[in-house]
């Protein structure tokens, strides 16, 4: 599935919406939606550990998959290989469900 984010050369960029925010709620992570725009209670997203490392690691930035892959190498004993496959399924779940642009 292509991502569709702005073009910086030859990298596709994404960047979370602005009003979307990580929050813990009854002892789970999940994103919220700040102002009226973005607020559907019926689609509550949410988070994992990991996703929510992930989530903070890129927030308020232009970010690609390999800057994820990149974020979980580094904080996490995890190959390239498979950390930017997760990255990449995270960030179509995001696109699928709206969260970053």
């Amino acid at each position: 599935m292509p991502l569709l984010f702005t073009k910086n050369k030859d990298k596709q960029y994404m960047r979370i919406k602005e009003g979307f925010v990580l929050r813990t709620i009854c002892g789970q992570n999940v994103i919220s939606g700040e102002g009226s725009a973005n607020v559907n209670f019926s689609k509550l997203v949410s988070l994992n550990e990991t996703a929510s490392f992930l989530f903070k690691a890129v927030e308020g930035k232009d970010f690609t998959p390999e800057d994820m892959a990149d974020a979980l190498t580094e904080a996490y004993e995890v190959d390239r290989e498979t950390a930017l496959a997760d990255s990449r399924k995270l960030c179509e779940q995001w696109v699928e469900i709206g969260i970053v642009e």
